[in-house]
């Protein structure tokens, strides 16, 4: 299978590690917005070209791997992309996918292309992980955990105040809350009871930082409903120690079968990198993403349409063998 990158940040240089995991894929070209000459990659093999070319490869690979963001990128290339060729995106603004679904689909139909979006862990794989459990326990709860982990969004919006510099930002769920889940409490939780968050900033010389402290933890829609810790460092401390990009968490439900017994469904991931970690999923659905397209099973899809043995790179035979 020869897959395509658009866009070489964080998550396209995970694909690149992840496309070496496995042998039926080889990636082709990385399409930029960049100067290609400027761009420095990893693969010996791909090519790299200016997106402006993009439209040269429409016959040359199997699939293409959209690693934009879902702020803007996403909305505007997967449906124009989708028009080209089999796609794979991991658009994750959860209020917005029935749209986004919308608008692939019909690209992706008109000109028989399959595309798959909303790819990775959350949405992804948890959603999965709550179907399932939703299937199995119709009479029960759902609860989601996040981290702990960086959140690469509030992180930026952090970068966005007069006088910070960087700054690093960490989503830790509340252990309380966590076992009284785990503990078929059924609580009703609200947001600053599941999460806090931990901030880490790299101010200016000059800078106010107890105007930067105040700003952060009153910020609307990212910090004014938790509880908030601001730490001020220095740039070599949030180099050694915050550089990664960690993250994680858990998808719970507990339910009842009868009276007197109750069951927990528990999924967790812990990741050493986001990034990369979401790439190697990106790629598992790109597979299923080509196999699909070569049954003529065209328009959009999500991850709960998908079958799992489309995933693998194994046999029907070696799956039934070696995971049945």
């Amino acid at each position: 299978m020869k897959i395509g990158i658009l866009g070489y940040g964080n998550l396209g240089k995970g694909v690149e590690f992840a496309v070496e995991q496995n042998k039926d894929v080889e990636l082709s070209v990385i399409f930029t917005r960049r100067n290609p000459k400027d761009l420095q990659v990893k693969s010996k093999t791909a090519q790299v070209a200016s997106v402006s070319e993009i439209e040269k490869w429409t016959d040359k690979i199997d699939v293409l791997i959209l690693c934009g963001g879902s702020a803007t990128d996403l909305p505007e290339q997967t449906p124009k992309y989708a028009k080209l060729f089999n796609v794979v995106d991991s658009f994750d603004t959860h209020a917005k996918i029935p749209e986004h679904f919308e608008n692939v689909d019909k690209s992706a139909i008109e000109t028989n292309h399959t595309a798959i979006i909303s790819v990775g862990w959350d949405p992804g794989l948890f959603s999965l992980n709550r179907m399932y459990a939703n299937a199995i326990l119709p009479n029960g709860n759902d609860y989601t955990f996040w981290g702990k982990g960086i959140s690469q969004g509030h992180s930026d919006a952090i970068r966005r105040i007069e006088g910070v510099k960087n700054a690093k930002q960490y989503t830790i769920p509340v252990e309380k809350a966590l076992q009284a889940v785990k503990n078929c409490q059924n609580p009703t939780l609200t947001t600053r009871e599941k999460h806090t968050r931990e901030c880490f900033v790299v101010a200016y010389d000059w800078a106010d930082k107890e105007k930067i402290e105040n700003e952060i933890k009153n910020m609307p829609n990212y910090f004014a409903d938790y509880d908030t810790t601001v730490h001020f460092i220095s740039e070599e401390e949030l180099e050694k120690n915050h550089s990664g990009i960690p993250h994680g968490g858990f998808v719970i439900r507990t339910g009842k079968t009868s009276e007197k017994n109750q069951h927990v469904i528990e999924y967790s991931l812990k990741l050493d990198s986001n990034p990369e970690f979401t790439a190697s999923v990106l790629v598992a659905y790109a597979r299923a993403a080509y196999k699909l397209s070569l049954e003529k099973n065209y328009g959009c899809k999500t991850v709960f349409d998908i079958a799992p043995a489309y995933l693998s790179a194994k046999s029907g035979e070696e799956l039934r063998k070696e995971l049945l």
